[in-house]
């Protein structure tokens, strides 16, 4: 590429980026004026509207952001991130209104666990991860380093939390493995000075930590399931930093049990309490690693008696009055406002939860691991379904959320794709199965069972409808006439000696492409069910695509390159340098066949013009390795996913020579009604007749969230919970 063309190269924007990285314990904080909630989102900091869920992104730093905080006045917000072994992290504080970068600096070994604002705007005091073990004061005024020190001494373990005092800005709080100080600056001297907790016998990881409004206790979590109470000893003037005495523990609490304990046995939480928020008046929201969210208050019965002799540390003196359940171990708790809180999950969901009710209700939810395909319906840009582990999700292109989720418990979806008239999700598994859904409301139409022997790995269909074609990982190409009622093998094809990577068919439906990783793509008659053309290439296939004419494909593979092949006698017409350092993972070429987009190893996308070969715009911001890319039949959007489960809409910068209007979609705009009330009108069963659909309750259930009192409710958000067992 010439060096005029590079400097031409812009950067795609992005409409939108469904995902939160929940597995941090400080990636999510919601902001002072109630409206907005800021959290981590792979190497950026993403500020969602909470009402319109807008989203805006901060971008600034290189690799993934591990915490994030806001000042009390909502002004500032800090972020730190993860960087290699061997090189210092980022910690930036940004302009909340400008979403500008104030300052920066890089005084942490390889990550920055925790972050936190005094309680004037003044400072911010960053923590480093357990190959750093300090703490490092930053001036938000004068834009330095006021001090720092070694936070992990003597016995005591890594830090892994911090807090600042209510009251006193120049005090804040540390704790982790065997170890609570509070620490004092000294701003005029440039130093801090700490005062620690002597834990005696007590040996406690503290997770997380809460103060009072008037610095006197802090309620701490911990691995062992109990809370930890700590009185702080602070002078009642608060111009008076230091502690007049040792803080001291002045009790060790678990719950108060409903039901009848061996002796000697109480009550913990389990997996430890993972995020703890006191409320006005004195009440605790504690969240567990077991996904239990509980409002407690700390209550000793009067004339209490213990048996003193049984060594009992933790006391029975926390009296749950509320309880709910989310679906996964607990990373973050924050206050909306008076009557919400916010849950955030290691599932990398969001839950809301009304303190009056108490009932959590899913609202942000993403996948959690590496998505393996994604499809649009024919003609239609409203919806789009990714394929990942253990699930399907079909995503609204309006709202950006998820509505339906098909569930297959302990398997892979490796490929997925929508019938040409809309009526029914296909996907192939990697349990060797292809399914077969209706996209609203998820029920099993029908399965082909043992399709392929070692797992489905690649997955398309014609666009009458008739023929299914499916790729293994032995290296056979299968086809299938398949309707609601039978599906049969009509043929195999044993040409491949590699896993089938991908497959695709030409718009005469009298041809089809299939790519392998064993540096082969075949060029397929369905007609007469033989080969045509076969391609050799130094280099794993990952991938392929028919030129809308259908004259010729375009590949990508373990070699960098991106391929132009003609279909009629199999020659290779140009080579292009896809990436200087990846493998191509997936291209797709737009429906008038003006562009073509290609992503892999290296986390960048990359939009070309097909006929010149050159690359207009870059898309930057994904944290893991580009799995699957795909056009909007409107030509609107790019759509891509990646192995951390981030799915990124980009905006299309170039208008696409031919799009493809919406009226002309009649059956698949049904598709776009997330409401089940819905359901009944819109999707006659009629439509798709099937023995095993009206008979697979015993192997096929539909689990709505809302029946269960204990589980949070998903249908007041819109989002259908399958499972296919």
């Amino acid at each position: 590429m010439a060096e005029d063309e590079v400097e031409d190269v812009k950067e795609l924007s992005v409409e939108a980026i469904i995902g939160f990285d929940g597995g941090n314990t400080n990636s999510l904080v919601t902001h002072p004026d109630g409206k907005h909630i800021v959290y981590a989102l792979g190497n950026k900091v993403a500020i969602m509207e909470w009402a319109t869920k807008k989203q805006q992104f901060l971008v600034g730093h290189t690799n993934i952001v591990s915490c994030v905080a806001l000042s009390r006045s909502g002004k500032f917000i800090a972020s730190g991130q993860i960087n290699h072994i061997g090189f210092r992290a980022k910690m930036i504080v940004w302009d909340f209104e400008k979403k500008e970068i104030l300052s920066e600096h890089e005084h942490h070994k390889v990550r920055v666990e925790a972050l936190v604002f005094s309680s004037n705007d003044k400072y911010v005091i960053s923590l480093g991860g357990r190959d750093c073990g300090s703490a490092v004061v930053w001036d938000t005024e004068a834009h330095q380093v006021i001090c720092g020190n070694q936070v992990a001494k003597g016995v005591a373990g890594e830090v892994s939390f911090v807090n600042s005092m209510t009251t006193r800005a120049p005090c804040f709080l540390t704790v982790g493995d065997n170890h609570l100080a509070v620490w004092v600056i000294n701003h005029k001297a440039r130093s801090m000075v700490e005062f620690n907790l002597k834990m005696t016998k007590l040996k406690r990881y503290i997770l997380c930590a809460e103060i009072n409004e008037r610095d006197e206790v802090c309620f701490c979590g911990t691995t062992t399931g109990d809370v930890l109470k700590v009185r702080l000893y602070f002078h009642n003037d608060i111009d008076i930093l230091e502690p007049t005495k040792q803080p001291s523990i002045i009790g060790c609490f678990a719950k108060i049990s409903k039901k009848k304990l061996p002796r000697g046995v109480v009550d913990l939480y389990q997996n430890g309490i993972r995020a703890i928020k006191l409320l006005v008046g004195g009440k605790l929201v504690i969240g567990d690693g077991d996904g239990n969210i509980e409002l407690v208050e700390e209550f000793i019965k009067p004339n209490h008696k213990f048996d003193v002799n049984i060594k009992m540390p933790s006391i029975p003196a926390l009296k749950v009055h509320k309880a709910t359940h989310v679906n996964s171990a607990v990373s973050a708790i924050q206050l909306m406002d008076e009557e919400n809180i916010l849950v955030g999950t290691h599932n990398s969901e969001i839950f809301t939860i009304n303190l009056t009710e108490f009932k959590a209700r899913l609202v942000v939810t993403c996948h959690t691991s590496t998505i393996h395909d994604i499809a649009f319906p024919q003609n239609y840009s409203e919806v789009f379904a990714t394929a990942g582990s253990h699930d399907i999700r079909v995503w609204s292109m309006r709202t950006m959320q998820e509505f339906l989720r098909i569930r297959v418990q302990n398997f892979t979806c490796s490929s997925v794709v929508f019938s040409y008239d809309g009526k029914s999700i296909l996907s192939g598994w990697s349990d060797g199965v292809i399914r077969s859904f209706t996209p609203l409301t998820g029920r099993l139409i029908f399965a082909i069972l043992n399709a392929h022997n070692k797992g489905v790995s690649a997955l398309t269909t014609t666009s009458h409808g008739k023929t299914l074609i499916s790729g293994g990982c032995e290296g056979q190409v299968r086809l299938w006439e398949i309707s609601p009622f039978k599906q049969q093998l009509t043929c195999t094809l044993k040409e491949h000696k590699g896993p089938v990577s991908a497959i695709d068919v030409n718009k005469f439906d009298n041809e089809a492409a299939s790519a392998s990783t064993d540096g082969t793509v075949i060029i397929w008659d369905l007609q007469r069910q033989r080969r045509r053309q076969i391609l050799f290439a130094n280099t794993l296939f990952m991938c392929v695509r028919y030129f809308p004419s259908g004259v010729q494909i375009l590949t990508g593979g373990s070699d960098r390159k991106l391929s132009y092949w003609e279909v009629l006698d199999g020659s290779l017409v140009r080579e292009l340098e896809g990436s200087p350092t990846g493998t191509i993972n997936t291209l797709d070429i737009s429906p008038d066949g003006e562009y073509f987009v290609s992503g892999g190893n290296d986390q960048i996308i990359k939009l070309w013009t097909y006929q010149e070969g050159i690359t207009t715009h870059i898309g930057v911001g994904h944290t893991g390795v580009i799995t699957a890319s795909c056009f909007s039949a409107d030509g609107k959007y790019l759509v891509t996913c990646d192995a951390s489960g981030c799915i990124f809409i980009w905006n299309m910068p170039l208008k696409l020579g031919k799009v493809i209007s919406d009226d002309k979609v009649s059956v698949t705009k049904k598709i776009t009604t997330p409401s089940r009330r819905s359901v009944k009108g819109e999707e006659d069963i009629r439509d798709l007749p099937s023995v095993r659909s009206s008979k697979s309750n015993g192997s096929h259930r539909v689990i709505c969230e809302c029946d269960k009192e204990s589980k949070p409710s998903s249908r007041c958000s819109g989002i259908s919970l399958v499972s296919c067992r």
